[in-house]
């Protein structure tokens, strides 16, 4: 695969999953957390509608480098990204990004104070792509067993997402 497809990849997996786990970096340690994406794959950013009163706004204040896990169990898809996160307080950028779903959590709209952007610029991606099925899996293992082979389990290929 190119790295175009790599890359292409890397994005239609960000935007099928949608709610991935950002680990962000604090004095004790790292924290993982889920947060639905809002991906925009023409300027090569992620962005994420969060609350301003988080401790995430001062983690990544602090140490802006972060993770982001995204799987797609139905393609046995897992992709790890690793990229620079900041805060944006913009409410034409939050508007653009906001769904009538964050309405449960922020009843004022995009224009709630309480509303800022976490603005992610990756910058690279790595990709596992498995067997698409349980059947194919278990093939694999019975097929190792027997020949003393390897299973093909899926290939592991890093990437660098276009920033």
């Amino acid at each position: 695969m190119n790295k175009k497809n790599n890359i292409d990849r890397v994005w239609d997996i960000v935007e099928k999953v949608g709610v991935c786990m950002l680990t962000t970096q604090f004095a004790d340690g790292l924290r993982a957390r889920p947060l639905e994406a809002r991906p925009d794959r023409g300027a090569g950013l992620i962005f994420f509608v969060t609350d301003i009163h988080s401790p995430k706004e001062g983690e990544i204040e602090a140490r802006p480098d972060v993770g982001l896990v995204f799987i797609d169990s139905s393609e046995k898809a897992y992709l790890s990204i690793t990229g620079r996160a900041c805060i944006v307080h913009d409410a034409n950028k939050t508007e653009a990004a906001w769904r009538k779903t964050d309405e449960l959590w922020w009843p004022g709209g995009p224009s709630d104070p309480n509303v800022c952007l976490l603005r992610i610029e990756p910058f690279t991606g790595e990709l596992w792509d498995g067997p698409a099925s349980a059947v194919a899996t278990i093939f694999e293992f019975a097929k190792a067993r027997l020949t003393g082979d390897q299973p093909n389990l899926g290939e592991n290929r890093k990437v660098t997402v276009k920033m």
